[in-house]
């Protein structure tokens, strides 16, 4: 009885670890996504057709494509890209070839979102900042980009909250995640609903968790709207 308890205990522990997992790779593919689905919505945005038209095609692939075979194209084809083109192919952990390719995934959708939230801020606002003499660059991060995040935050957090479930297909790549430990769990006890809604519900805490954040950040950002 005591070695089936410590065995269910060590599971839990494997759970909890792999829920930590989980949120780095989240966060981590979060963080990446942002920055590039930013360079991407400029790109698309861009007045020259050699740069926007390769772009939006290179997005449209990319959304179009299932999430796991956009991971499975990265894990494999990055080390056999290199191997290609290098005699000795350095190592890559498969978290980082996860997070890759889930940033890939991530701004490939946010830099939609992140494209409509730019046109949606008024022109005018571009052209009051070029009448003060306010450099573009200057005036993208001081005045546009403020507004775009108020724009962009709720699409934006559903594609985070799609992010996070699909950090569950990484486990097919060999990453120890959430969902890895909990089909551990699942396959060493033979009690595959148990475990499984207990990834579930550890699933679930995190997303609730993650909407209550995303109401405060759209509260601080829509302040001066209330005040």
């Amino acid at each position: 009885m005591l070695d089936s308890l410590f065995s269910q205990s060590g599971f839990f522990t494997s759970l909890l670890k792999g829920a930590v997992t989980t949120l780095e790779l989240s966060l981590l593919s979060l963080g990446i996504g942002l920055v590039l689905a930013i360079v991407l919505a400029l790109l698309e945005l861009s007045r020259w057709k050699f740069i926007r038209y390769p772009v939006s095609i290179i997005v449209n692939i990319i959304r179009a494509l299932p999430e796991l075979l956009v991971i499975v194209f990265v894990a494999f084809g990055v080390p056999y890209g290199l191997m290609l083109l290098m005699d000795d192919v350095p190592e890559i952990s498969v978290f980082a070839l996860g997070a890759g390719a889930l940033s890939l995934i991530f701004a490939s959708y946010a830099s939609q979102t992140l494209r409509g939230a730019l046109q949606a801020v008024p022109r005018s606002q571009w052209e009051s900042c070029d009448a003060l003499g306010v450099s573009k660059v200057n005036a993208f991060f001081s005045i546009i980009m403020p507004q775009m995040w108020r724009h962009a935050l709720p699409g934006l957090g559903n594609q985070w909250l799609v992010l996070l479930k699909d950090t569950a297909l990484v486990y097919t790549i060999g990453v120890s995640d959430l969902m890895s430990a909990g089909q551990t769990a699942a396959n060493a006890t033979g009690d595959f609903f148990t475990w499984l809604i207990i990834a579930s519900l550890i699933y679930l805490s995190i997303s609730l968790l993650s909407q209550q954040i995303q109401k405060g950040f759209q509260l601080f950002l829509t302040r001066h709207e209330r005040a």
